[in-house]
């Protein structure tokens, strides 16, 4: 029996449309489908620790839920809060309660993080955060769920990428909603 401990993967998880738009043009996710089928909440007990940009943490990670929010919503909420959260952030500094803000030396914090005991950790984004990690080779494995819309502008999924990527698929689902959840590690030389 090994010793070894294994390095923490950081997943790159996105819902994403059909023409390869993160959000619409005034940032609405509206189209992206929630349902049980995709074991979202499977997905959230494999992983301990989340990573935002200022904004998508601005937006979505002190999200509460509201009384029209159903209780497997309210259920998925608390799971997203129970996790550890660092913000990358150029002008949020410290810490507060609720996330560890990170201002500089993105490549050396993360390292730090993925060499912590734990579980995965969930890249969550903004799009500029997605391209750092990607062009800091960060990204261990790509979860993109594809919708069944397009919506012909809006925000790309991927941004200023300087180096091609090689992937290799790991496994495809397919929903009966109409969403595609295609799984692929990054090919490493």
């Amino acid at each position: 029996m090994s010793n070894e401990v294994r390095s923490r993967k950081i997943i790159l998880d996105l819902a994403v449309t059909l023409d390869g738009f993160i959000e619409g043009k005034n940032g609405e996710v509206d189209w992206c489908i929630m349902d049980s089928e995709m074991g979202f909440t499977n997905f959230l007990n494999q992983i301990d620790t989340i990573l935002y940009g200022r904004k998508s943490y601005d937006l979505w990670g002190q999200y509460t839920p509201t009384i029209e929010d159903t209780e497997a919503e309210k259920e998925m909420w608390g799971l997203v809060h129970s996790k550890v959260k660092y913000v990358f952030s150029k002008t949020q500094k410290g810490t507060d309660e609720k996330a560890v803000f990170i201002n500089e030396d993105i490549l050396e914090e993360v390292n730090k993080i993925k060499n912590k005991p734990g579980k995965d950790i969930w890249l969550y984004g903004g799009a500029n955060l997605i391209s750092t990690f990607i062009n800091l080779d960060l990204v261990d494995e790509f979860r993109l769920s594809v919708h069944p819309v397009v919506l012909g502008e809006g925000r790309p999924m991927f941004i200023d990428i300087k180096q091609r990527l090689n992937l290799e698929l790991i496994n495809t689902r397919t929903f009966s909603s109409g969403v595609v959840q295609l799984i692929y590690h990054l090919k490493r030389n």
